[in-house]
Order: structure tokens, then sequence, then C-alpha cells
């Protein structure tokens, strides 16, 4: 029996921190600013990390390391970087059993370019987007399972997004749900399944987009939330913090602060399955966002996105006590 089956993508990711990269500002780019090389160029890359990631393996991790029995519900390519995943998997004491191998995609690989502390992420989707196909989802094995954490769902992936939903409640097994853009584009044909979700993470702008609500009116999109979710509600802001919502109360937290910056890649998977972890240990909300914004924070300090995940032998005080007002759910 797994305490928790994380449900979603696995990657191989390499980072780059390329020499003569230079950002440039200009309203044809989506963010405002876009990133800008010699075309033609041979560009000097003095720094060069690999490392595992995607939503299932990093949250499968963590729970691994906040002393739960994990598994990770993904497919990979059968190649050498489907074989590196497999391995990190072993030895952070995730279960490999629910990992299926692709003969025909490779697998899901990210390249993932550091300028000025910025990230711009290139990612072939690969054998990740394929879960639903050729081979069977192992159901008999899920059945036993406390706790889903289901993750992006994309492609053809996406066709299992509601079977799992079913299964896990037929089976009374809690779900915890970090959708992605697949499952957002329902909009509110999305509310009769979060009724059945026991905790939503989402970020701002996907929180906004959701639910129709604009992105700094955040009282109103837990006043949608809270009318969707049977659960608790959270929605992380970045560098900002969090609020989140129980349907009583709502909590809203800064961040802790970083004793030394990397790299940002894998804190929302970090921020997420730790608060998840606990709320399955039983934690009160508050102590449960101060063990996620300590998870978030420790991953920021390596390359990578599960680098430097808490274990539960660590203090969740090390980077120090978060702040967290806690008040009546629209007052």
């Amino acid at each position: 029996m797994f305490d928790v089956i994380t449900i979603g993508s696995a990657s191989y990711d390499v980072f780059l921190k390329p020499h003569e990269a230079r950002i440039v500002k200009g309203k044809e780019y989506e963010a405002g600013e876009g990133v800008c090389f010699s075309l033609g160029a041979k560009i000097d890359v003095p720094e060069l990390h690999f490392s595992t990631g995607g939503s299932a393996t990093n949250s499968a991790i963590t729970f691994s390391r906040q002393g739960f029995r994990s598994a990770a519900l993904s497919k990979i390519g059968s190649d050498t970087s489907g074989e590196a995943i497999l391995k990190c998997l072993k030895e952070q004491g995730v279960s490999e059993e629910l990992v299926i191998l692709d003969k025909k995609y490779f697998t899901a690989y990210s390249v993932i370019l550091t300028v000025k502390g910025q990230r711009t992420i290139f990612v072939h989707r690969g054998a990740t987007e394929h879960l639903c196909c050729d081979e069977p989802i192992p159901y008999e094995k899920l059945k036993d399972a406390k706790w889903f954490y289901i993750t992006n769902l994309g492609g053809e992936s996406e066709k299992i997004f509601v079977p799992l939903i079913e299964f896990a409640v037929s089976n009374n097994i809690k779900i915890a749900l970090n959708p992605g853009k697949a499952q957002l584009k329902l909009g509110k044909k999305l509310a009769p399944i979060l009724s059945k979700i026991d905790v939503l993470i989402l970020n701002q702008e996907e929180a906004s987009y959701l639910t129709g609500v604009a992105f700094a009116d955040k009282e109103g999109i837990f006043k949608i939330l809270d009318s969707w979710v049977k659960g608790v509600s959270i929605m992380t802001r970045g560098r900002t913090g969090f609020v989140a919502c129980d349907n009583q109360y709502m909590y809203i937290g800064g961040i802790l602060k970083e004793p030394k910056y990397v790299d940002r890649t894998g804190a929302g998977d970090a921020f997420g399955s730790a608060c998840v972890a606990g709320i399955m240990k039983g934690m009160a909300l508050g102590d449960a966002f101060q063990l996620a914004s300590a998870n978030a924070t420790s991953v920021l300090s390596k390359w990578g996105a599960n680098e430097g995940l808490l274990s539960q032998d660590d203090d969740i005080y090390k980077f120090g006590k978060l702040e967290i007002i806690k008040k009546p759910c629209h007052e």
C-alpha cells in the first residue's frame, strides 16, 4: 500500500547559464522582455547542470523525504534519460513500480536557460503526454493508496484525468490537485470535479484564469474557489507568498528569506507537495504552510527541481518563522 501516488510528468533537465545573452524589451514578447543572442554565433556556456525533474517526480521525492511511502505514476522513454529518472527515484526511496516505459517516445526533456536570474524553459513533452496510451493504467495497483497527488496531465494524457478522479472517489482515496493547462481550460466545467478535491493548488495566474476573476482580486478569486472546492484551496503568488482558504478561514503568508538563491525551478512543486505532506501528517494548516515554504526555500539553493528538498529530520524553521495572517473568509 502506498501513502501517496503522484501522477503526472517525469523529465530530464539541463540547466544552462550562458555568456553573451542580453535581455531586450519589446511589445512582441508576451512578458514584455525577451532573451537575445547573435544569430549563427557560438555561445559559451561555462555553467552546466543536469537533474531529473517533472511534477510527479519532484512531488514523489518530497513525500518520500517526509517519511511517506510514495510512488510516481508517469511514462518515460526507454532511453538514458529514463534510466536516470528510475535511478533517481530508487535512490530517493520512491517506488518505480508504477513508472511506465514507452518504446515509441523519448523521455520528456527540458532545457532551462538562466539569464540574470530569470528562466526561459524549452520543453520536449515526449512520453509524458502519452500516459493514457498503449499500456493501460494499472488501476489495480492504485486502489489501496491513501492519497493521489495529481499534477499536469497534458496532451493525450488528459484523457485519464476524469477517470482518475472517479476512481479515487470510488475507492475513498483523498485527492490533491495541481492542475495543468488542459484542466484549467475546462473553466467552470471543472467545478463539479473540484467539489471532490481535498486540496487544490494553483498559482495566482492560474486561479485568475480558472475563475475569470481579475488577477489582483484575491478575495474574489477565493469566493469562487470556496464555492467549488470542498477542501483547502491554495494560491501561490511567487515571491509575494501565498493565500489559502479552508472554507472557514483565509491564510495569507509571505515567503522565507533565501539564504542562497540559485534557481527557482521546482519551487512550486516543492511548496504544494510539502503542504499536502503536512496535512497528511495531521499538522495544523499554519504548520503545513511553514513546512511548504521551508521546502520551497530550500530547493532554491540548488540546481534542479528536487536537489534541495527537505527531509523529515530537517527543522522547518531553519529559514525562519513564516508570518501568517489568519482571518475569517469573505469578511
